[in-house]
């Protein structure tokens, strides 16, 4: 399913305390020491699935001054500059052989300069899709598989967010929100706000039948934007 609703409130900064760790506990401990500068170790790597938070933890490191986020999919990767001392890349399974020989003289710099780099996968490195000599680097220092929320805990993150909010959810909202919408943490709690708008803006209360007319309504301007897009491209051809 698209994401949803993700148009109707402004889109919220991610910092490592707006990330739900889970069974993560331990990796958000050393990844909140790179973000003080603290952390003994220089070199970290983190894959899971997709969804289980590693784009969040990667650009809340990025928030701070003299962090820069990387995405694989660039085609070249920048060269060590002084001005950062924290590197971030995302997704390296989508590295190509250019930005793959980038990544490599990336690593020997970061070392050389003491700075701080921390990257992440699809998979661990040992089954990277990379050159050799760049998957080897990849393991050079510590690494964390990073596990997905289960439902019992996204519910309980969700229960905690609305109780900040003081928001009164009915019976059944956050079941049925896990299960019918897209399931990363992310898009759930934007959600989660836009109920809350929704609900102040039709002075209904949070219930399972309002959740319900949300979902619809952005089902319905999806096709509709959709329509639009069409007619559009129809008409340019």
């Amino acid at each position: 399913m698209k994401q949803l609703l993700l148009n109707l409130i402004e889109e919220q900064a991610q910092s490592l305390a707006t990330f739900s760790p889970g069974r993560n506990l331990e990796l958000l401990h050393v990844l909140t020491q790179v973000e003080a500068r603290t952390a003994p170790e220089h070199f970290i790597y983190l894959w899971g699935e997709t969804a289980a938070g590693k784009t969040h933890l990667l650009r809340a490191l990025a928030a701070h001054d003299k962090a820069l986020y990387i995405s694989g999919a660039t085609k070249r990767l920048p060269s060590y500059a002084p001005q950062y001392d924290v590197y971030l890349v995302d997704d390296c399974e989508k590295l190509g052989p250019d930005a793959q020989i980038d990544a490599f003289a990336l690593f020997n710099e970061i070392r050389a300069h003491g700075a701080y780099m921390v990257t992440s996968g699809a998979m661990a490195p040992a089954t990277l899709p990379v050159r050799e000599d760049l998957r080897t680097r990849m393991g050079w220092g510590l690494i964390y598989q990073v596990h997905a929320l289960s439902d019992a805990e996204k519910i309980a993150a969700l229960e905690a967010a609305a109780k900040s909010r003081s928001l009164n959810l009915a019976q059944g909202v956050l079941p049925y929100l896990i299960t019918h919408v897209q399931r990363d943490m992310r898009s759930l709690s934007t959600i989660l706000q836009a109920l809350d708008t929704y609900s102040l803006e039709t002075k209904r209360p949070i219930t399972l039948p309002l959740l319900r007319k949300l979902l619809q309504q952005e089902i319905k301007n999806e096709a509709k934007n959709e329509s639009k897009s069409d007619s559009k491209n129809a008409s340019t051809r």
